[in-house]
């Protein structure tokens, strides 16, 4: 065994870079932090070639005594805290002295620094943590850290870093992460001599996530406010329709720090149970705000990890800021029809037409959710009004032999002599009297109410409002014996889990038995499902429980109920009679928990009639 010795001073500082400057984003990540600890108004990050060879970060903080630039090399060298109990209510961003020390010692550095009161400022460069060269030099108030050749000493990092475009964004999403902590600071962020990012700092975080996340991302924010005992949570969370494919676009900050924390997650997540697709995640900049004797951030080198004195704590205030600021925005999305190109110039305004008919396919149709045409304006003829304003029930036969999708929909309007006069303002509220105008596509449900025009999706509706019947209930599903038990095919993994749990399905109305090889015999099923409808919930419930072995309880009996819920909803193109519309419209318009199914899709959609008019050319 070889003998123990003491590493040199140098390998030591090499080893300890390696834990703290793992990237150039990382070296970013301090120097922007000790920017905003200097107490900076506007902080510039210059990078090249990833921020390999070049970085630089300007600042008009503080800045750092003459006699102190050296010693702000040296390791653990701090003006941010002085005892042991000082760690214990940490309220810089940096607090430990390792970041230059550590960024020093592989790196060529350049340091540039003068305080107000100066006459002159001080010029520091240092060569793999040895200082090279010492002086006065002028500059303006604050401090300018240059660093060159990142790693050029230790070649086993070097050969680990990835291309230069990769390391740029790392950077660049640590600037974001710093604006959006910070709006109060102007961040502004150069790569190869291009300005990519410029914020205000005028301290508004909605126009700094517009400025740092784009105006698509912003649009489909709704704000969040909420306290709890100690615990503060602020800032904005996505609509559920605004959700993403992964948890990239989730910010949390404690504090004014940047975390990742599984827990914050999970309380984000909790609060959008039942209203989001499955498989998909919500976005957020949310602020935590606590005692800092309540939070302990000197657990990870990077700083990036936190733990929290009281967790559920934490965890109910963010969860439950989130649900309120759900439950405040209704979210119906309103239709945004395009424009269609004008084949001819337009004609002088005196002599413009007014078109006669507005066409649409059914396959627009469906993914606009809707066509319409229910404005108190009377058919051109009327035999026109007979069939769009009162259709008729086919009969049986009849509704065989009709076609499942029209290929053209086109909707005949007489042009009135004077437009309509505008209803008063309270009549476009929730609360105001609507109109139940029909039904299309035996999928969307039309009324009228106000000044707009809703599109109910009635299986999203009835899914959702049998869900919310079940879990109120919180009692065994009622069941119906099958005269002939019905086969279902399995995988030997899903015959084997519903077997597993065929107590818990009993409650949702499930009888089984193993009929071998991977088959389940199903010998009663939910009194609202069909038999086939059993069969296709019961495999889907089966990969809920293979899924459920990492849910709680509670999430795992949502799940189930989703499906049961589903199978047992009114379906799209199913014809409904009148009662049956009239039915559900009044649940959703009566109800404002009625806004999405337990999948996440929209029960409504709204057009407006100033959007309707801009159609058909009459503002």
């Amino acid at each position: 065994m070889p003998n123990i010795i003491q590493l040199s001073t140098h390998v030591a500082d090499l080893i300890a870079a390696g834990e703290v400057v793992e990237r150039p984003a990382s070296a970013a990540k301090e120097l922007l932090e000790n920017a905003i600890d200097a107490g900076s108004s506007h902080i510039t990050l210059e990078i090249r070639d990833g921020g390999m060879r070049f970085l630089r970060v300007t600042d008009d903080g503080c800045g750092i005594a003459s006699d102190e630039a050296e010693t702000a090399f040296l390791r653990h060298a701090t003006s941010k805290i002085r005892t042991a109990e000082d760690l214990g209510e940490i309220r810089t961003l940096g607090f430990r002295g390792e970041a230059l020390a550590a960024i020093a010692s592989v790196s060529r550095v350049e340091l540039l620094t003068k305080q107000r009161e100066a006459q002159t400022g001080t010029f520091l460069r240092l060569e793999g943590g040895v200082v090279e060269e010492k002086k006065e030099a002028g500059c303006p108030d604050g401090t300018t850290v240059t660093i060159r050749d990142l790693f050029y000493n230790t070649p086993a990092r070097m050969k680990f870093m990835k291309r230069d475009s990769v390391e740029a964004a790392a950077v660049l999403a640590c600037v974001q992460h710093q604006a959006l902590a910070h709006p109060e600071v102007a961040f502004t962020y150069i790569r190869d001599g291009k300005k990519e990012l410029s914020t205000a700092g005028d301290g508004d975080l909605a126009g700094a996530i517009y400025q740092v996340l784009g105006r698509d991302f912003a649009a489909g924010m709704i704000p969040v406010s909420g306290a709890w005992d100690s615990y503060r949570a602020e800032g904005f969370v996505s609509k559920p329709m605004s959700s993403r494919g992964n948890r990239g676009n989730q910010h949390f900050f404690v504090n004014g720090r940047y975390v990742k924390s599984k827990m914050l997650t999970a309380a984000l997540e909790d609060a959008y149970r039942n209203q989001i697709l499955v498989g998909r995640f919500p976005c957020c900049v949310l602020k935590i705000t606590l005692p800092e004797t309540l939070v302990d951030v000197n657990v990870h080198p990077a700083k990036t990890e936190v733990k929290f004195l009281a967790e559920q704590e934490v965890f109910s205030c963010v969860r439950y800021a989130v649900a309120a600021a759900l439950r405040e925005k209704p979210d119906r999305p309103e239709i945004s029809l395009p424009e269609r190109p004008q084949a001819k110039p337009a004609q002088p305004e005196a002599k413009r037409e007014q078109p006669f008919f507005r066409t649409m396919n059914a396959e627009q149709f469906r993914a606009f959710s809707g066509q319409l045409e229910k404005h108190p304006v009377k058919p051109a003829h009327p035999e026109v009004a007979k069939r769009v304003l009162a259709p008729e029930i086919p009969t049986a036969p009849e509704r065989e032999k009709r076609l499942p999708v029209m290929e053209q929909v086109q909707i005949p309007v007489s042009v009135p002599q004077q437009a309509a006069p505008a209803a008063p303002e309270e009549e476009t509220k929730d609360t105001a009297p609507y109109r139940l105008a029909g039904e299309v596509l035996d999928t969307y449900i039309i009324v009228e109410q106000g000044e707009s025009i809703l599109f109910i999706d009635k299986h999203a509706a009835h899914e959702r409002i049998r869900f919310e019947a079940y879990k109120k209930q919180n009692v065994p599903m009622a069941a119906q014996l099958l005269l002939t038990p019905k086969t279902a095919e399995l995988t030997p993994e899903e015959s084997a889990v519903v077997l597993e749990n065929a107590a818990l399905l009993e409650r949702f109305g499930f009888g089984l038995e193993d009929f071998g090889g991977g088959t389940v015999l199903l010998r009663q099923i939910p009194a609202e499902l069909s038999p086939e409808a059993g069969e296709a919930a019961l495999a889907a419930l089966a990969q809920d429980l293979l899924d459920g072995k990492k849910l709680d309880p509670d999430a795992l009996r949502d799940r189930m109920l989703h499906t049961v819920a589903c199978k047992a909803a009114i379906k799209a193109g199913w014809h409904s009679d009148r009662r049956e519309l009239e039915a559900l419209a009044r649940e959703v318009m009566e109800r404002d928990d009625l806004r999405y199914c337990p999948h996440g899709r929209p029960i409504v959609v709204t057009i407006t009639r100033t959007e309707l008019e801009k159609q058909f050319k009459r503002q």
